[in-house]
């Protein structure tokens, strides 16, 4: 984590940091996006963007002096989050290039998901950006033709349904699915940890060796991270069924018990993440909800974690805390 805590570019200022990628920090710190949003310019002559950061004029007219007299070809956005997408109208009007995306805000959804949305559940003030609207979407796998190279977009929900990952050159910009400084916030509807955990599989077994995120410094080594990611991911679950063997809670006093050495100024975002877990460990019959699916649910064992433990009330484990 060393390289995650030295991370401190100046905002504004266009850095090469591989051969034909120049990055952009936007200047937009916070405990969500760390030092801010980082924007990747690829290519020389002909350009493609990934992630124009938040809607900032002091970062328009940083991207803008990046890009010069240089013709940018494609904005690239790997999410609808605002930190990703606030500035698309804005660059796009400044360059006449096109937004690619996998969709709407809305793309990509899970069924289960979409379930929930329908039945009245909403993020829980990630910053969606719900007007964006691509002017083309791109499928899992299609390949955009650059300057220097082939870039392929990788659709990696979890973090949010319309999530894109774009491999280019032994390289992969994973937006907000896989960082260095933190675990990636999985927020229901949006987020989907189910989508999460296949993402994240996807991408251990893709032959790049280095990782690219919107947030934080590079990720040299993808597989030992994405392997922290999940483990961390499954010691909250363990936490969750020890909690649940000593009885049934609701999703507050699930968040208080589970994240009780943690600020309460962090419990919102700590009860999103729980109740991601809850949705995907109530798909695989380890947690029941009554009297159904939603945040005001009581939680309790599942008829198949029941059927695991004998009844016997489990020990707390140790786990990582999540964001």
């Amino acid at each position: 984590m060393a390289a995650q805590a030295e991370f401190d570019p100046d905002p504004g200022k266009a850095e090469e940091i591989a051969p034909g990628l120049r990055r952009i920090l936007a200047p937009n710190p916070s405990p969500m996006t760390f030092r801010g949003t980082n924007t990747y310019l690829i290519g020389r002559r002909e350009l493609a963007l990934v992630d124009p950061g938040p809607d900032d004029p002091a970062h328009l007219s940083a991207l803008l002096a990046a890009i010069g007299g240089a013709r940018l070809r494609h904005i690239l956005v790997t999410h609808s989050h605002r930190d990703h997408s606030g500035l698309v109208s804005a660059l796009a009007r400044a360059t006449g290039a096109p937004v690619l995306a996998f969709g709407g805000p809305e793309a990509g959804r899970s069924a289960a998901m979409a379930e929930l949305a329908a039945e009245g559940l909403i993020g829980g003030g990630e910053g969606t950006d719900t007007s964006f609207a691509p002017d083309r979407c791109l499928a899992d796998g299609e390949s955009l033709e650059l300057e220097d190279g082939t870039m392929e977009a990788l659709h990696t929900p979890g973090h949010m349904g319309n999530h894109l990952c774009f491999a280019w050159n032994g390289a992969i910009f994973s937006g907000d699915i896989v960082m260095g400084w933190s675990s990636s916030l999985v927020s229901p509807p949006d987020g989907d940890l189910a989508d999460f955990y296949r993402s994240c599989a996807r991408l251990r077994a893709r032959p790049e060796t280095v990782l690219y995120p919107a947030h934080g410094a590079p990720v040299a080594d993808p597989a030992a991270r994405i392997d922290a990611l999940v483990a961390h991911r499954r010691g909250r679950e363990a936490q969750i069924l020890a909690a649940l063997a000593e009885g049934p809670g609701t999703l507050p006093a699930l968040t208080e018990r589970i994240y009780h050495d943690v600020g309460r100024a962090l419990w919102p975002a700590a009860s999103r993440n729980l109740l991601a877990h809850l949705v995907e460990m109530s798909g695989r019959g380890l947690v029941s909800a009554e009297p159904a699916l939603s945040p005001a649910a009581v939680f309790s064992e599942g008829q198949e974690q029941k059927s695991k433990s004998g009844g016997k009330t489990l020990l707390h484990p140790p786990g990582a805390l999540d964001r």
